[in-house]
């Protein structure tokens, strides 16, 4: 059964310092952010995938670059933070569906969510995409529990033990939704949605399992800086574009 998408892209994005949603930034190749993203999306999982866009500020400027795509609006995009972003979208997806999501700012490798989709097809677990890369401390971090499940999900661990970073784009399987949006309502409005994934874990027993780029020689960045879209950038020329088998 194929997932349904989510792309988060309410926030503001003032610390990238550019007048429009960040996922409408144009990447050294021509496209946007986000059109690559979709495009990616279709590529692996086929030109009728589910695509719902949670938008907030200026969301105009994505509804109309992308009018063919579905949209919900996070009216208090200025107020709340990715947990309060993925409940909505979530809302408006059918209960027995799985769904992937990405924040709005990542750059991702063509390739990423074909080998996204062979892990979801293999176990249809819930997972996180996560590198296993040395980390600051501004970044979201993860553990690991005895089984290899996540353990510890954000900015919080401590670098000293954290196993690398989670890069923003993830699965829910649909036995575990009703927990994940259980707890995106409790969590505060700035809280990230990792820290309902985290309470899911601890509160429900819910099983998320990692899914390291890193091994399989995959880059994702996710751009919240100058110095981020730099190396975006510099990654789409090294590793190229349009990977993906015809």
């Amino acid at each position: 059964m194929s997932p349904y998408f989510l792309i988060l892209a309410a926030g503001m994005g003032t610390r990238l310092g550019r007048s429009l949603p960040k996922a409408l930034t144009i990447l050294d190749g021509g496209e946007t952010i986000m059109n690559r993203q979709i495009r990616n999306i279709r590529a692996a999982f086929g030109p009728k995938a589910h695509i719902t866009i949670v938008v907030g500020y200026k969301s105009e400027h994505i509804v109309e670059t992308f009018p063919d795509e579905n949209f919900v609006y996070n009216e208090q995009y200025d107020m709340t933070n990715t947990s309060k972003s993925l409940l909505r979208g979530l809302k408006s997806i059918p209960k027995n569906k799985g769904v992937v999501w990405m924040n709005g700012d990542v750059v991702f490798d063509d390739r990423l969510l074909l080998n996204l989709r062979h892990a979801i097809d293999a176990d249809d677990k819930s997972t996180i995409t996560v590198n296993s890369e040395s980390v600051s401390d501004e970044e979201v971090k993860y553990t690991l529990d005895s089984h290899g499940n996540i353990n510890l999900l954000s900015k919080q661990v401590k670098s000293t033990v954290a196993l690398g970073e989670a890069v923003g784009i993830n699965f829910v399987s649909s036995q575990d939704r009703s927990s994940l949006e259980a707890q995106l309502k409790l969590v505060d409005n700035n809280d990230y949605f990792e820290k309902a994934i985290e309470l899911s874990i601890i509160n429900d027993a819910s099983e998320y399992i990692p899914f390291d780029i890193t091994l399989l020689g995959l880059h994702a960045t996710e751009v919240d800086f100058k110095e981020d879209l730099q190396r975006a950038n510099a990654t789409i020329i090294q590793f190229g574009q349009n990977k993906l088998p015809a």
